[in-house]
Parts: structure tokens; C-alpha cells; sequence
């Protein structure tokens, strides 16, 4: 009996030994992203536009004197775009304050962003819209604006509830721009 356990015993030590172990390389968790859907965000707001159906429209609780303001809330992506709102009403310093406190705030992360693109664009409505995209390790990687310059001013900025790196984040990060890119080319201001 003791012979025989030996036996299995010495076999098993010679089999395992012929394999060589590689451990498995670092790895990105999978990520299935839906198709684009959207609905009209159509009451309560001095703006209308189009927002994913994967995000859920909040109230801003952090500022609650600010009833325009609002957080498009991406659950299951762990994301947030946080929007917020001014009425201008003709008022030429007010409207520059606002721009000049959006481009403020965008190059507060040049301390940890690799670069920052920005662009201007044109409407459908025929409104303005400024986009800044980030890139590095940085809370916010995309932001934006739109406003008709004379009324109103709508500002937008994507963060994420996370400490991983945005490399991984990549994926779903270029799905929330492309909402928002949706979101600025159906903005629609009630005067």
C-alpha cells in the first residue's frame, strides 16, 4: 500500500514538473457599449436637447439655488456630465465672464492633462458651441459650451466616479462625446 503511494506520489511530481507556467498577462475588463439612443429633454429647463437613454436626467443637489442646472447621470458607466446654466439677457461683461470662466476652468488641468484640444463650432440652431477634449490623467476628459451670446449660456463637463486609468476608461469615454457631441447639435434654448 505504502508502495503504491509513493508511486502516485513520484508520478504526479514528474508530470508537473514538464509544464513551464506563464503567468497571464495584465488585462482590460470587457466592455459592452449599446447603440446611441436619445429622448428630448423638453420641460422643466430653460434649454431643450437630446440626451442618451443609457443616462438618467438629475437635479444638481450641490447647488440646489441653481434650479437650471442638471447632471446627466451614466449608472452603469460610472460617469457623470454635469451641466450648468446662466441666463445672460443681453448682458455683454456677464456673457464674457461666463467664457472666460469656462476656459479657466479647462486649463486648471494642464497640470496633469497631456494635451488639450479645443474647437468652435456652429449649431444647427446657429448657436456656438466650444468643445475641449483632454487627454492624460485628468477627472475631466471632455468639456463644452453653447450658448447664442446674447441670452444664454449652457456648460457642459463630463467626470467619472473612478480612480482608473483613463486608458481603460477610453472606450466609454469616446461613446459619452459622441452623446454630447448629439447633445450641443440639438440644444435649443426657450427664450
Amino acid at each position: 500500500m505504502r508502495k503504491h503511494l509513493w508511486i502516485c506520489i513520484l508520478a504526479v511530481g514528474i508530470v508537473s514538473c514538464d509544464q513551464t507556467y506563464l503567468p497571464k498577462p495584465p488585462g482590460y475588463n470587457r466592455i459592452d457599449l449599446p447603440t446611441h439612443s436619445f429622448e428630448t429633454l423638453s420641460e422643466g429647463y430653460p434649454y431643450h436637447f437630446d440626451y442618451s437613454t443609457y443616462s438618467k436626467v438629475e437635479a444638481d443637489t450641490f447647488n440646489p439655488d441653481e434650479e437650471a442646472w442638471a447632471n446627466l447621470n451614466y449608472e452603469d458607466f460610472g460617469g457623470k456630465v454635469h451641466l450648468t446654466y446662466k441666463r445672460i439677457d443681453g448682458d455683454k461683461v456677464g456673457f464674457k465672464q461666463l467664457s472666460n470662466d469656462a476656459f479657466k476652468l479647462t486649463a486648471q488641468h494642464q497640470v496633469k492633462a497631456y494635451g488639450i484640444e479645443e474647437a468652435v463650432l456652429l449649431t444647427p440652431e446657429g448657436y456656438t458651441a466650444v468643445v475641449a477634449e483632454l487627454t492624460g490623467e485628468v477627472p475631466t476628459q471632455f468639456q463644452f459650451f453653447v450658448t447664442d451670446s446674447t441670452k444664454n449660456f449652457l456648460r457642459g463637463a463630463l467626470y467619472f466616479n473612478t480612480a482608473m486609468k483613463n486608458d481603460s476608461l477610453s472606450p466609454v469615454i469616446e461613446f459619452i462625446k459622441q452623446d454630447m457631441v448629439h447633445l450641443m447639435n440639438s440644444v435649443k434654448f426657450v427664450d
